[in-house]
Protein backbone atom coordinates (compact mmCIF):
# COMPACT_ATOMS: atom_id res chain seq x y z
CA UNK A 1 0.00 0.00 0.00
CA UNK A 2 1.20 3.35 -0.67
CA UNK A 3 2.70 5.72 2.17
CA UNK A 4 -0.59 8.54 1.43
CA UNK A 5 -3.35 5.75 0.85
CA UNK A 6 -1.91 4.34 4.24
CA UNK A 7 -1.87 7.71 6.19
CA UNK A 8 -5.21 8.19 4.95
CA UNK A 9 -6.70 5.26 6.12
CA UNK A 10 -5.18 5.67 9.59
CA UNK A 11 -6.14 9.49 10.17
CA UNK A 12 -9.68 8.55 8.72
CA UNK A 13 -10.02 5.91 11.21
CA UNK A 14 -8.51 8.08 14.09
CA UNK A 15 -11.23 10.90 12.99
CA UNK A 16 -14.02 8.05 13.20
CA UNK A 17 -13.24 6.67 16.69
CA UNK A 18 -12.47 9.75 18.23
CA UNK A 19 -14.22 8.88 21.61
CA UNK A 20 -11.35 5.52 21.59
CA UNK A 21 -8.64 8.05 20.27
CA UNK A 22 -8.91 10.63 22.94
CA UNK A 23 -9.27 8.24 25.71
CA UNK A 24 -5.79 6.30 24.01
CA UNK A 25 -4.24 10.47 24.12
CA UNK A 26 -5.60 10.81 27.69
CA UNK A 27 -4.39 7.47 28.90
CA UNK A 28 -1.05 8.81 26.99
CA UNK A 29 -1.36 12.35 28.40
CA UNK A 30 -1.23 11.81 31.85
CA UNK A 31 1.68 9.42 32.05
CA UNK A 32 3.81 11.74 29.88
CA UNK A 33 2.78 14.37 31.42
CA UNK A 34 3.76 13.38 35.12
CA UNK A 35 7.04 11.77 33.87
CA UNK A 36 8.02 15.43 32.62
CA UNK A 37 7.10 17.15 35.25
CA UNK A 38 9.35 14.92 37.16
CA UNK A 39 12.11 14.97 35.36
CA UNK A 40 12.18 18.68 34.36
CA UNK A 41 10.96 20.24 37.89
CA UNK A 42 13.21 17.41 39.65
CA UNK A 43 16.44 19.06 38.02
CA UNK A 44 15.59 22.22 39.56
CA UNK A 45 14.78 21.01 42.97
CA UNK A 46 17.68 18.94 42.93
CA UNK A 47 19.91 22.26 41.81
CA UNK A 48 18.05 24.38 44.18
CA UNK A 49 18.84 21.45 47.21
CA UNK A 50 22.56 21.84 46.21
CA UNK A 51 22.59 25.61 46.22
CA UNK A 52 21.21 26.07 49.52
CA UNK A 53 22.98 23.26 51.03
CA UNK A 54 26.26 24.76 50.00
CA UNK A 55 24.97 28.53 51.36
CA UNK A 56 23.59 26.91 54.85
CA UNK A 57 26.35 24.56 55.41
CA UNK A 58 29.35 25.05 53.04
CA UNK A 59 32.18 22.33 53.47
CA UNK A 60 33.53 23.10 56.66
CA UNK A 61 30.91 24.01 59.42
CA UNK A 62 28.87 22.22 62.45
CA UNK A 63 25.08 23.56 62.82
CA UNK A 64 24.14 23.35 66.93
CA UNK A 65 20.11 22.89 66.77
CA UNK A 66 18.38 23.67 69.98
CA UNK A 67 15.97 20.68 70.95
CA UNK A 68 15.98 19.33 67.75
CA UNK A 69 15.54 19.65 64.09
CA UNK A 70 14.00 23.56 63.95
CA UNK A 71 16.44 25.20 60.86
CA UNK A 72 13.54 27.11 59.54
CA UNK A 73 10.79 27.47 61.77
CA UNK A 74 11.57 28.44 65.38
CA UNK A 75 12.20 27.24 69.12
CA UNK A 76 9.38 24.67 69.82
CA UNK A 77 7.78 25.26 73.69
CA UNK A 78 9.62 22.64 75.03
CA UNK A 79 13.14 22.61 73.23
CA UNK A 80 16.34 22.80 75.53
CA UNK A 81 17.61 26.15 76.33
CA UNK A 82 20.49 26.91 74.36
CA UNK A 83 22.17 30.46 74.88
CA UNK A 84 24.87 32.28 73.72
CA UNK A 85 26.78 31.25 76.47
CA UNK A 86 26.77 27.98 76.05
CA UNK A 87 28.41 28.33 72.27
CA UNK A 88 30.71 31.20 73.45
CA UNK A 89 32.30 28.59 76.23
CA UNK A 90 32.46 25.73 73.74
CA UNK A 91 33.59 27.43 70.39
CA UNK A 92 35.99 29.36 71.91
CA UNK A 93 38.43 26.63 73.39
CA UNK A 94 37.68 25.11 70.29
CA UNK A 95 41.07 25.57 68.37
CA UNK A 96 39.51 24.25 64.57
CA UNK A 97 36.77 26.45 65.46
CA UNK A 98 37.11 29.88 63.36
CA UNK A 99 34.42 31.49 64.07
CA UNK A 100 30.80 31.30 65.56
CA UNK A 101 27.68 32.89 65.41
CA UNK A 102 24.18 32.85 67.48
CA UNK A 103 20.27 32.94 65.39
CA UNK A 104 16.89 33.51 67.24
CA UNK A 105 14.15 33.27 65.38
CA UNK A 106 10.80 35.54 65.52
CA UNK A 107 7.98 35.74 62.79
CA UNK A 108 5.37 37.84 62.85
CA UNK A 109 4.12 41.43 61.46
CA UNK A 110 6.63 43.93 60.91
CA UNK A 111 4.99 47.08 60.08
CA UNK A 112 5.99 50.71 58.01
CA UNK A 113 3.25 53.18 58.04
CA UNK A 114 -0.02 51.66 56.68
CA UNK A 115 2.16 48.89 54.91
CA UNK A 116 2.39 46.13 56.84
CA UNK A 117 4.16 42.33 56.17
CA UNK A 118 4.52 39.06 57.73
CA UNK A 119 8.39 38.90 57.85
CA UNK A 120 10.56 36.51 59.10
CA UNK A 121 13.07 38.21 61.91
CA UNK A 122 16.08 36.97 62.65
CA UNK A 123 18.96 38.37 65.49
CA UNK A 124 22.22 37.51 64.42
CA UNK A 125 25.77 38.70 65.48
CA UNK A 126 28.65 41.10 63.88
CA UNK A 127 29.77 37.70 62.88
CA UNK A 128 26.92 36.64 60.90
CA UNK A 129 28.36 37.96 57.38
CA UNK A 130 31.38 35.66 57.70
CA UNK A 131 29.71 32.43 59.58
CA UNK A 132 26.49 32.53 57.36
CA UNK A 133 28.24 33.78 53.77
CA UNK A 134 25.63 36.17 54.05
CA UNK A 135 26.60 40.00 53.40
CA UNK A 136 24.79 43.16 52.90
CA UNK A 137 24.17 43.94 49.59
CA UNK A 138 23.94 47.74 49.71
CA UNK A 139 24.47 49.90 52.93
CA UNK A 140 26.41 47.91 55.54
CA UNK A 141 25.75 45.37 58.21
CA UNK A 142 25.66 46.02 61.69
CA UNK A 143 29.25 45.46 64.32
CA UNK A 144 30.03 44.51 67.83
CA UNK A 145 29.22 47.10 68.92
CA UNK A 146 25.85 48.12 67.90
CA UNK A 147 25.76 44.36 69.30
CA UNK A 148 26.64 45.62 72.54
CA UNK A 149 24.40 48.74 73.04
CA UNK A 150 21.43 46.85 71.62
CA UNK A 151 21.17 49.49 68.88
CA UNK A 152 17.84 49.44 67.20
CA UNK A 153 19.41 48.43 63.65
CA UNK A 154 18.59 45.98 60.64
CA UNK A 155 19.63 44.42 57.80
CA UNK A 156 16.75 43.91 55.57
CA UNK A 157 15.87 41.26 52.55
CA UNK A 158 14.83 42.52 49.11
CA UNK A 159 10.99 40.72 49.39
CA UNK A 160 10.43 42.44 52.66
CA UNK A 161 11.93 45.70 51.41
CA UNK A 162 9.63 45.52 48.32
CA UNK A 163 6.68 45.03 50.54
CA UNK A 164 7.32 47.56 53.40
CA UNK A 165 8.71 50.32 51.08
CA UNK A 166 7.66 49.73 47.59
CA UNK A 167 9.81 51.31 45.35
CA UNK A 168 11.34 53.67 48.04
CA UNK A 169 15.01 53.12 48.79
CA UNK A 170 15.08 51.48 52.10
CA UNK A 171 18.18 52.84 53.69
CA UNK A 172 17.58 55.03 56.53
CA UNK A 173 14.09 53.95 56.94
CA UNK A 174 12.37 52.90 59.92
CA UNK A 175 10.54 49.83 60.32
CA UNK A 176 8.45 48.44 63.56
CA UNK A 177 8.94 45.16 64.57
CA UNK A 178 6.35 44.54 67.24
CA UNK A 179 6.16 48.07 68.66
CA UNK A 180 10.43 48.88 68.57
CA UNK A 181 11.05 50.88 65.74
CA UNK A 182 14.55 50.11 63.75
CA UNK A 183 16.46 51.74 61.32
CA UNK A 184 17.48 49.91 58.51
CA UNK A 185 21.71 50.24 57.38
CA UNK A 186 21.27 47.81 54.84
CA UNK A 187 19.83 45.06 51.99
CA UNK A 188 21.10 41.39 52.67
CA UNK A 189 22.20 39.42 49.44
CA UNK A 190 19.50 37.58 47.77
CA UNK A 191 19.03 34.41 48.79
CA UNK A 192 15.91 32.86 47.04
CA UNK A 193 13.94 29.76 48.41
CA UNK A 194 14.98 27.54 50.17
CA UNK A 195 14.03 23.78 50.51
CA UNK A 196 10.63 24.24 52.02
CA UNK A 197 10.07 26.96 49.64
CA UNK A 198 10.70 29.66 51.85
CA UNK A 199 11.66 33.20 50.82
CA UNK A 200 14.61 33.58 52.48
CA UNK A 201 14.32 37.42 50.74
CA UNK A 202 11.66 37.83 53.25
CA UNK A 203 13.58 38.24 56.39
CA UNK A 204 15.16 41.03 58.50
CA UNK A 205 18.57 40.80 60.46
CA UNK A 206 19.15 42.73 63.23
CA UNK A 207 21.51 42.41 66.62
CA UNK A 208 20.45 39.16 68.51
CA UNK A 209 20.97 41.34 71.89
CA UNK A 210 18.03 43.56 70.67
CA UNK A 211 15.52 40.81 69.49
CA UNK A 212 16.70 38.97 73.14
CA UNK A 213 15.92 41.98 75.06
CA UNK A 214 13.93 44.42 73.33
CA UNK A 215 11.15 42.18 71.11
CA UNK A 216 11.33 38.76 72.03
CA UNK A 217 12.28 39.08 76.01
CA UNK A 218 14.33 35.60 75.77
CA UNK A 219 17.92 34.46 76.94
CA UNK A 220 17.44 31.57 74.60
CA UNK A 221 18.79 30.80 70.70
CA UNK A 222 17.26 28.84 68.57
CA UNK A 223 20.34 27.54 65.88
CA UNK A 224 23.95 28.44 65.81
CA UNK A 225 26.60 27.64 63.48
CA UNK A 226 30.45 27.20 63.82
CA UNK A 227 32.79 27.89 61.20
CA UNK A 228 35.77 25.08 61.10
CA UNK A 229 39.32 26.09 59.94
CA UNK A 230 40.09 25.19 56.85
CA UNK A 231 42.00 21.33 57.22
CA UNK A 232 40.09 20.35 59.56
CA UNK A 233 37.92 16.86 60.33
CA UNK A 234 34.15 18.06 61.37
CA UNK A 235 34.32 14.82 62.76
CA UNK A 236 36.29 15.33 65.68
CA UNK A 237 35.59 18.66 66.66
CA UNK A 238 31.34 17.60 66.30
CA UNK A 239 32.65 15.00 68.99
CA UNK A 240 34.23 17.49 71.07
CA UNK A 241 31.18 19.97 70.70
CA UNK A 242 28.72 17.44 71.99
CA UNK A 243 30.67 16.19 74.79
CA UNK A 244 31.18 19.81 76.12
CA UNK A 245 27.58 20.91 75.34
CA UNK A 246 26.06 17.98 77.41
CA UNK A 247 28.58 18.61 80.39
CA UNK A 248 27.01 22.22 80.01
CA UNK A 249 23.59 20.44 80.16
CA UNK A 250 24.40 18.02 82.95
CA UNK A 251 23.48 15.57 81.19
CA UNK A 252 24.03 11.76 82.24
CA UNK A 253 25.14 8.94 80.36
CA UNK A 254 21.51 7.43 80.06
CA UNK A 255 20.28 10.61 78.68
CA UNK A 256 19.78 11.43 75.26
CA UNK A 257 20.83 14.93 73.64
CA UNK A 258 19.17 17.74 73.98
CA UNK A 259 20.60 19.44 71.26
CA UNK A 260 21.75 18.18 67.46
CA UNK A 261 24.31 18.62 65.64
CA UNK A 262 24.47 19.19 62.06
CA UNK A 263 27.70 18.56 60.10
CA UNK A 264 28.37 18.17 56.22
CA UNK A 265 28.70 14.22 56.15
CA UNK A 266 25.46 14.18 57.78
CA UNK A 267 23.92 16.59 54.96
CA UNK A 268 25.10 14.74 52.02
CA UNK A 269 24.34 11.69 53.45
CA UNK A 270 20.22 13.24 53.85
CA UNK A 271 20.85 15.00 50.59
CA UNK A 272 21.77 11.81 48.75
CA UNK A 273 18.30 10.54 49.98
CA UNK A 274 16.72 13.34 48.61
CA UNK A 275 18.12 12.97 45.12
CA UNK A 276 17.15 9.44 45.42
CA UNK A 277 13.40 10.16 45.63
CA UNK A 278 13.90 13.22 43.26
CA UNK A 279 15.81 11.32 40.55
CA UNK A 280 15.19 7.64 41.23
CA UNK A 281 11.45 6.96 42.68
CA UNK A 282 9.47 9.79 41.29
CA UNK A 283 10.45 9.37 37.71
CA UNK A 284 9.67 5.28 38.24
CA UNK A 285 6.36 6.11 39.39
CA UNK A 286 5.61 8.19 36.67
CA UNK A 287 6.78 5.57 34.38
CA UNK A 288 4.12 3.26 36.52
CA UNK A 289 1.61 5.84 34.99
CA UNK A 290 2.91 5.76 31.30
CA UNK A 291 2.43 2.10 31.19
CA UNK A 292 -0.73 1.61 32.88
CA UNK A 293 -1.96 4.28 30.02
CA UNK A 294 -0.21 2.16 27.40
CA UNK A 295 -2.42 -1.20 29.08
CA UNK A 296 -5.17 0.94 29.09
CA UNK A 297 -4.58 2.07 24.95
CA UNK A 298 -4.20 -1.90 24.36
CA UNK A 299 -7.37 -2.81 26.18
CA UNK A 300 -8.89 -0.39 24.17
CA UNK A 301 -7.62 -1.04 20.45
CA UNK A 302 -8.28 -4.63 21.20
CA UNK A 303 -11.67 -3.52 21.90
CA UNK A 304 -11.28 -1.59 18.58
CA UNK A 305 -10.39 -5.08 16.24
CA UNK A 306 -13.89 -6.52 17.68
CA UNK A 307 -15.80 -2.94 16.56
CA UNK A 308 -14.32 -3.14 13.49
CA UNK A 309 -14.48 -6.51 12.10
CA UNK A 310 -16.83 -5.92 9.27
CA UNK A 311 -14.34 -3.09 8.08
CA UNK A 312 -11.19 -5.56 8.65
CA UNK A 313 -13.13 -7.98 6.32
CA UNK A 314 -14.12 -5.66 3.47
CA UNK A 315 -10.62 -4.54 3.29
CA UNK A 316 -9.10 -8.21 3.29
CA UNK A 317 -11.78 -8.72 0.50
CA UNK A 318 -10.58 -5.90 -1.77
CA UNK A 319 -7.03 -6.95 -1.59
CA UNK A 320 -5.37 -5.55 1.85
CA UNK A 321 -2.66 -7.75 3.35
CA UNK A 322 -2.49 -9.07 6.70
CA UNK A 323 0.53 -6.73 7.45
CA UNK A 324 -1.22 -3.70 6.02
CA UNK A 325 -4.02 -4.39 8.74
CA UNK A 326 -1.45 -4.59 11.21
CA UNK A 327 0.48 -1.85 9.91
CA UNK A 328 -2.96 0.19 10.44
CA UNK A 329 -3.49 -0.74 14.08
CA UNK A 330 0.24 -0.47 15.46
CA UNK A 331 0.13 2.81 13.13
CA UNK A 332 -3.00 4.35 15.15
CA UNK A 333 -1.95 3.18 18.72
CA UNK A 334 1.44 4.86 18.16
CA UNK A 335 0.07 7.72 16.45
CA UNK A 336 -2.43 8.56 18.98
CA UNK A 337 -0.18 7.65 22.49
CA UNK A 338 2.61 10.03 20.38
CA UNK A 339 -0.25 13.03 19.85
CA UNK A 340 -1.22 12.56 23.59
CA UNK A 341 2.38 12.22 24.79
CA UNK A 342 2.87 15.85 22.47
CA UNK A 343 0.36 17.20 24.63
CA UNK A 344 1.99 15.54 27.76
CA UNK A 345 5.14 17.28 27.48
CA UNK A 346 3.47 20.57 27.14
CA UNK A 347 1.45 19.96 30.28
CA UNK A 348 4.21 18.79 32.39
CA UNK A 349 6.61 21.23 31.24
CA UNK A 350 4.29 24.11 31.82
CA UNK A 351 3.50 22.79 35.20
CA UNK A 352 7.07 22.32 36.02
CA UNK A 353 7.75 25.94 34.98
CA UNK A 354 5.12 27.15 37.06
CA UNK A 355 6.15 25.52 40.13
CA UNK A 356 9.60 26.72 39.33
CA UNK A 357 8.22 30.48 38.98
CA UNK A 358 7.06 29.96 42.39
CA UNK A 359 9.69 28.67 44.32
CA UNK A 360 12.26 30.87 42.20
CA UNK A 361 14.28 27.50 41.21
CA UNK A 362 15.52 29.40 37.78
CA UNK A 363 14.75 27.54 34.66
CA UNK A 364 14.57 24.17 34.81
CA UNK A 365 13.47 23.18 30.88
CA UNK A 366 15.61 20.53 29.40
CA UNK A 367 14.89 19.33 25.95
CA UNK A 368 16.48 15.32 27.41
CA UNK A 369 13.17 15.65 29.04
CA UNK A 370 11.00 16.47 26.64
CA UNK A 371 12.41 14.01 24.52
CA UNK A 372 12.38 11.40 27.05
CA UNK A 373 8.86 11.92 27.50
CA UNK A 374 7.90 11.74 23.54
CA UNK A 375 10.16 8.36 23.39
CA UNK A 376 8.74 6.76 25.83
CA UNK A 377 4.91 7.47 24.81
CA UNK A 378 6.09 6.35 21.04
CA UNK A 379 7.28 3.01 22.36
CA UNK A 380 4.62 2.54 24.98
CA UNK A 381 1.89 3.16 21.95
CA UNK A 382 3.89 0.36 19.53
CA UNK A 383 3.88 -1.97 22.11
CA UNK A 384 0.51 -1.45 23.11
CA UNK A 385 -0.57 -2.01 19.68
CA UNK A 386 1.14 -5.01 18.83
CA UNK A 387 -1.21 -7.34 20.66
CA UNK A 388 -4.25 -5.81 19.03
CA UNK A 389 -2.44 -5.41 15.16
CA UNK A 390 -1.72 -9.11 15.25
CA UNK A 391 -5.26 -10.19 15.89
CA UNK A 392 -6.30 -7.90 13.52
CA UNK A 393 -4.16 -9.23 10.44
CA UNK A 394 -5.31 -12.85 12.38
CA UNK A 395 -9.30 -11.99 11.12
CA UNK A 396 -9.63 -14.60 7.59
CA UNK A 397 -12.12 -12.51 5.21
CA UNK A 398 -14.80 -14.81 5.55
CA UNK A 399 -14.82 -15.45 9.39
CA UNK A 400 -14.75 -11.22 9.29
CA UNK A 401 -17.79 -10.71 6.93
CA UNK A 402 -19.58 -13.39 7.93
Amino acid sequence: MRPASFLHHVFGSLRRHRLRSGFVMLASLVGVAALTFVLTAGQGARRKMLTTVRQIFGDSSIVVVTGGMQLISGPRADAARLTIDDLGAVANGLPGVVAWDPQQVVVGAVRRGSASATVRVLGQSERSPEVWSRRAARGRFFDAAEVKRLERVAVIGETAARELFGATDPLQGEVMIGSVPFTVIGVLERFGTDLHGMDRDNEIVVPISTLQRRVANVDTISVAKLRLRDGVAPEGVTAEVRSRLRARHALTAGQPDDFTLLTPLEIRQLLGKMEKLVTLYLPLAALVILLVGGVVAAALMLGAVNARVGEIGLRRAVGAQPRDIARQFLAECAITMVGGGVLGTIVGAGAAQLLAAHLKFGPVFTWWAVLAGLALALLTGLLAGVLPARRAARLLPVDALR
